[in-house]
C-alpha cells in the first residue's frame, strides 16, 4: 500500500505539488486583505507593505509545504523498506525451514522477536519448539522454548486473529506446556486446543496440517488410559472423547488433502489401522512412513518408529 501510494505521488509530479500551494495562497490572502480590500484604503506604501507580507507569506507556506511533501516521501520510503525486509525474512526463513536447518532458522527468527507481523511470529513460534523438539537440547532449555514458543504463538493471535496459522501454532504450543503442567491442566487445555485448531480449518480448509492435528486429538483421547479417564471424568462434567474411527477420517481428510505431504500422518495411519486391527492397511502405511525422505529430526523418528512397528507386525 505504500508503494502504491508513493507511485501515485510521483505520477502526479507538479500538479500535486501546486494544488495544496493554491488553496495556501488563497487562504493567505484571505486572511491578510480581510472582506473589504483594505489596498483601497491604506495607499500604496500599504500596498507594498501587504505585497511583500504576502510573498513572504507564500514562501513560508511554500516552505512548510514542501518539508511536510518530503517528510511524507521519506516516510513512505521507510514504510516500504520495512515492509520488503519482513518479506525477505520470512523468504529466508521459509528456505531454511524447508533445508531442515532448525537452529539456523531460530538464530533468524529470534531476533525479530519484538516484531508486530503475525507471519513472522508464528513462524518463530514454529522454529523454538523445533529446536525444543531437537535430542540435543537440554531439558532445561526444552522447558524455556516451550514456553517461549506459546507467547510468540499468543502474540501472533494478537496481531492477527484471522492468521489460520497463529491459531494453528497457538494450537500446538498450548498442548506442549501441557508436557510441563500436569493432566489436569493439559486435559483441560484439550477444548481450547480442539477450539484453535477448528478455527484454523475455517479460515483455511485446505490446510492438511491443522487436519492432521484434529486427528492427532482424536487418537490421544481414543487411546488415553483407563485411570486418565478417571481423573478426567473427576475434574470435568464432560471431559473430552473420541474415537480410532474419528482419528482415522480426519487422518484421510489430512492426505486428501495434500497426499505425502507429512511423515507423521502416514505413521498415523498406519498406527490408528493397527489399533482397528487392519493390519493389511496398517502395512501400507508404515511403509509409507518408513520411506519418507527425512528432511527433520522428526521424520527421522517417524522413519524408526515405522520400521519398528512393522518388525513388530
Amino acid at each position: 500500500m505504500a508503494a502504491l501510494a508513493l507511485a501515485r505521488s510521483f505520477r502526479c509530479g507538479s500538479t500535486c505539488l501546486r494544488r495544496p500551494l493554491r488553496r495556501e495562497a488563497a487562504g493567505s490572502t484571505r486572511g491578510l486583505w480581510g472582506r473589504g480590500g483594505p489596498g483601497a484604503r491604506r495607499g500604496a506604501g500599504g500596498s507594498e507593505v501587504l505585497r511583500k507580507s504576502l510573498q513572504r507569506g507564500l514562501a513560508l507556506s511554500t516552505a512548510s509545504f514542501l518539508a511536510y511533501e518530503a517528510h511524507k516521501l521519506i516516510s513512505g520510503f521507510a514504510e516500504v523498506h520495512a515492509s520488503f525486509k519482513v518479506e525477505e525474512v520470512i523468504e529466508q526463513a521459509d528456505y531454511l525451514y524447508g533445508s531442515g536447518e532448525t537452529e539456523k532458522l531460530y538464530q533468524l527468527l529470534v531476533q525479530h522477536k519484538n516484531s508486530d507481523d503475525a507471519d513472522l511470529l508464528w513462524r518463530l513460534a514454529r522454529a523454538s519448539r523445533d529446536v525444543a523438539q531437537l535430542s540435543t537440547t537440554s531439558a532445561e532449555k526444552k522447558r524455556k522454548l516451550t514456553y517461549e514458543s506459546l507467547e510468540y504463538a499468543k502474540k501472533a493471535l494478537e496481531k492477527n486473529e484471522s492468521n489460520f496459522a497463529a491459531h494453528k501454532w497457538y494450537g500446538i504450543c498450548l498442548s506442549d506446556v501441557g508436557d510441563f503442567e500436569g493432566i489436569k491442566t493439559k486435559i483441560g487445555n484439550a477444548f481450547i486446543i480442539k477450539e484453535h485448531f477448528k478455527r484454523a480449518i475455517e479460515l483455511n480448509p485446505k490446510d492438511a496440517t491443522t487436519i492432521h492435528l484434529i486427528g492427532i486429538w482424536c487418537y490421544s483421547f481414543a487411546e488415553m488410559p483407563w485411570y486418565q479417564r478417571k481423573i478426567a471424568a473427576t475434574l470435568f462434567a464432560t471431559p473430552p472423547t473420541s474415537t480410532f474411527q474419528e482419528a482415522l477420517h480426519y487422518f484421510h481428510m489430512a492426505e486428501e488433502a495434500d497426499p505425502n505431504f507429512y511423515s507423521k500422518n502416514l505413521l498415523f495411519l498406519g498406527k490408528t489401522y493397527l489399533k482397528l486391527n487392519n493390519k493389511k492397511m496398517a502395512l501400507l502405511w508404515l511403509s509409507k512412513a518408513k520411506d519418507y525422505p527425512a528432511h527433520t529430526e522428526e521424520d527421522k523418528q517417524v522413519q524408526k518408529e515405522a520400521l519398528e512397528l512393522l518388525n513388530s507386525i
